[in-house]
């Protein structure tokens, strides 16, 4: 195993993204009648979307944004009312942070927590509090709140920022290969690919650290490095 942690004092965890089940953005949109929102076949729907993002790329780092506005421009074009867009995003939060979390990930974070500092970084809009994990972690960097979203390396900037060490001297875990571990590599970051599910690793992109299959199993390495 090529990971060095001999000098490392801070650990940063990637949050996973989630994706709601398909068309719980539109049925939010008219969840106080409990209806489907018809008109907008899914090609039609993509049209639209992306037309809109062309006009929004100076907020692209920031999904709650482009949530919102996707969602209330969409209500609109279909006749509803403006305001149903706070019942699409009531909707779309719950669904969000309805999060079911691996067996493993709070004894090991528990661990973790005892000897690193552990910042969450996300390019999404989680709410660890109702995830119920807050208390896992000493902070939390969203995309939202850097300026930018992973891969770019203001967002991993800020993460550094967050624990309180340099670049080199922070892990960061994630299990995307390009916006997580790739990005991080490119801001100086040490690096670790939860691969959960037996992927192959890009063969275009530098190997990252270390390979876990689980976070219990990023537990076990750290404490075998430290020996």
């Amino acid at each position: 195993m090529r990971l060095r942690l001999t000098s490392m004092t801070r650990f940063g965890r990637s949050i996973q993204s989630f994706i709601a089940p398909n068309g719980v953005f539109l049925r939010g949109l008219v969840s106080t009648t409990r209806e489907s929102l018809q008109c907008f076949p899914r090609r039609r729907c993509w049209r639209f979307v992306k037309a809109l993002f062309s006009t929004i790329q100076i907020k692209s780092h920031d999904y709650t944004y482009l949530r919102r506005t996707v969602l209330g421009r969409l209500g609109v074009a279909a006749g509803y009312d403006a305001g149903l867009v706070d019942d699409a995003m009531a909707v779309f939060d719950e669904v969000r942070n309805d999060v079911e979390i691996f067996p493993e990930v709070r004894p090991a974070l528990e661990a973790l927590r005892r000897e690193y500092v552990l910042i969450a970084v996300t390019n999404g809009n989680a709410n660890l509090r109702v995830i119920g994990i807050h208390d896992l972690f000493h902070d939390f960097v969203s995309a939202r709140t850097a300026g930018a979203a992973k891969p770019a390396r203001q967002i991993f900037d800020a993460a550094v920022r967050a624990g309180g060490a340099a670049a080199h001297q922070t892990l960061h875990v994630g299990d995307h290969p390009e916006i997580d571990v790739n990005g991080a590599r490119d801001a100086g970051l040490k690096t670790v690919w939860v691969n959960r599910n037996g992927r192959n690793w890009p063969g275009e992109l530098p190997r990252p650290d270390g390979i876990v299959t689980d976070i219990g199993e990023l537990s076990e390495m750290l404490e075998a490095v430290k020996k």
